[in-house]
């Protein structure tokens, strides 16, 4: 969003995302030009003044610590061991929040993060989990197929479908995946994707977020997790013949190269496109319309409902 922010946390594990600049005489806080965080408060590299994870100035050297100084700080929430922070055109407030439920971490393998900039735009990507025409003639999926009616409830979106994948392994040979995925959306920002790979009985769970660096481009951040593996049905690919506690890192690795190779065939694609308010759509375009419908209360002024709802109209009905 063009701007600098600066994450930090105490020693009880509070978090604190905030604009990266000084508010007493503008100094970087940056870690490259000598801020640090001692005592869990985050301190000013030019004149000391130290900042709590609530923004707050509560010391300095020189004498006590002047109750105007306070950091800009964005509303922040943990998920799985990953912050997100909110952030809000002139400052406004959060307009809906992500899912309050905990995840289960228990014989989770840790984050595999891979990250991507390029001129692109959130609502782009994330128009991805609708148009599900896309997944066999770009990825090369197939059987792919809609589970649910595409469900909708203010500022979440759930996209459920089915797809088939053989993908190349090394020089061995070619394996072929079942997979069903569950694709949780808040915003245009955030898309969390449950997944069920049923031939392997595997299940693994995606990030893919993307964050606007400024006007033109963003930054796409994916992030997966694959759960225990303790009774494969296929006993190979399951990778039965290794101890339990080494399966889901593995596995994660392994099944993160190809979810990179997807999104590698989607950049160029996404990169160089250019927007179309009204497309001319076609039946198999599923629930492009409808996403885009979804996507107007996110803009204050760029989209307006009125044109959302042209999509929908221009939009041919299914079979």
């Amino acid at each position: 969003m063009g701007e600098e922010i600066i994450v930090w946390c105490d020693d009880n594990s509070g978090v604190c995302v905030a604009n990266a600049y000084c508010p007493h005489l503008g100094a970087d806080l940056g870690p490259d030009v000598g801020g640090s965080v001692r005592d869990g408060r985050l301190v000013c590299p030019f004149h000391g003044f130290e900042y709590d994870t609530g923004g707050q100035c509560v010391a300095t050297p020189f004498g006590p610590a002047p109750k105007a100084a306070r950091l800009r700080v964005f509303e922040t929430r943990e998920i799985a061991g990953l912050i997100f922070a909110w952030w809000g055109l002139g400052g406004r407030q959060p307009q809906w929040h992500l899912p309050p439920d905990e995840l289960d971490q228990a014989g989770w393998s840790n984050h595999h993060i891979w990250i991507s900039r390029f001129p692109g735009h959130p609502q782009e990507t994330t128009e991805n989990s609708v148009d599900l025409v896309h997944l066999s003639h770009v990825h090369g999926y197939d059987s792919v197929s809609r589970v649910d009616p595409l469900e909708i409830d203010g500022a979440f979106l759930r996209s459920r479908f089915d797809f088939c994948t053989t993908r190349k392994i090394a020089k061995v040979g070619r394996m072929r995946f079942d997979i069903a995925a569950n694709a949780l959306i808040y915003g245009l920002g955030y898309s969390f994707v449950e997944i069920r790979e049923r031939s392997i009985g595997l299940d693994m769970r995606m990030w893919i977020l993307a964050t606007p660096v400024d006007d033109d481009v963003i930054e796409l951040t994916i992030v997966s997790q694959a759960g225990p593996i303790r009774s494969p049905q296929r006993k190979i690919a399951g990778l039965a013949f290794l101890p339990v506690k080494l399966r889901a890192p593995i596995m994660n690795r392994f099944m993160a190269t190809f979810q990179k190779r997807d999104v590698l065939q989607d950049v160029p694609i996404w990169s160089t496109k250019q927007y179309r308010s009204r497309p001319r759509l076609a039946r198999s375009d599923g629930e492009i319309g409808q996403y885009r419908a979804y996507c107007a209360q996110f803009y204050a002024d760029a989209l307006t409902a009125a044109e959302c709802e042209a999509t929908v109209a221009d939009q041919p009905a299914a079979n």
